[in-house]
């Protein structure tokens, strides 16, 4: 049986290509300064929790925002966490893409079974992907883990540790999705968000 016990599931910052309105799964673009702040908010909202081991993809938005939320904590690099790959979707708004793709986006839209990101990454694949990654932490000797990646990748592993879909289009960039092991072995889901206002009287 697995040692992990607790996630803390933290979405990157803003970023210098304006992920809170654009597409960027495999581009990687850098934290933005309102990004930082971001992550310094989000650090203050977990606390002084301690942590086994802090992870990141190596996309440069993730592991720049996990190093800010670990307070300096070595960061370990994990492939299988990068964001989807969006294809010729990358860097665009959802505005944009349904004007450009109208049909692709409405099978997307839907939810359609087999969807794949023109010229990107299938959802199959993406999830099978993330699957390899949480089997990695599962089974490495972390009891707690602070994991700072993508909205999809932190959706994946949530639904698939609990059975659950998180709400909405939550996390938003900043939030924070808590997953904890109970004593029966499942797992359940707890979610905190970060504060705008309060990020606001910060900046």
């Amino acid at each position: 049986m697995s040692n992990l016990r607790r996630l803390i599931l933290v979405r990157h910052g803003e970023t210098d290509g304006e992920s809170s309105i654009r597409f960027h799964g495999a581009t990687d673009v850098a934290l933005s300064e309102s990004g930082r702040r971001q992550m310094q908010l989000a650090s203050r909202r977990i606390g002084p929790d301690t942590f086994d081991t802090v992870v990141a993809s190596p996309l440069r938005r993730s592991w720049a925002s996990a190093w800010i939320a670990g307070r300096g904590a070595q960061v370990d690099l994990m492939p299988e966490f990068r964001e989807v790959d969006f294809g010729r979707w990358e860097g665009l708004t959802l505005e944009e893409i349904e004007g450009r793709d109208p049909v692709a986006f409405a099978d997307w839209q839907s939810g359609a079974d087999g969807f794949e990101y023109p010229g990107g990454e299938s959802r199959a694949d993406f999830h099978a992907r993330v699957s390899a990654g949480l089997a990695k932490l599962l089974a490495g000797p972390a009891r707690t883990a602070l994991v700072v990646v993508h909205k999809g990748v932190i959706r994946a592993i949530a639904a698939e540790l609990t059975g659950q879909e998180i709400d909405g289009e939550a996390p938003e960039l900043g939030g924070i999705v808590e997953v904890t092991r109970g004593a029966d072995g499942g797992w359940f889901l707890g979610t905190r968000g970060s504060d705008p206002a309060a990020l606001a009287e910060d900046a």
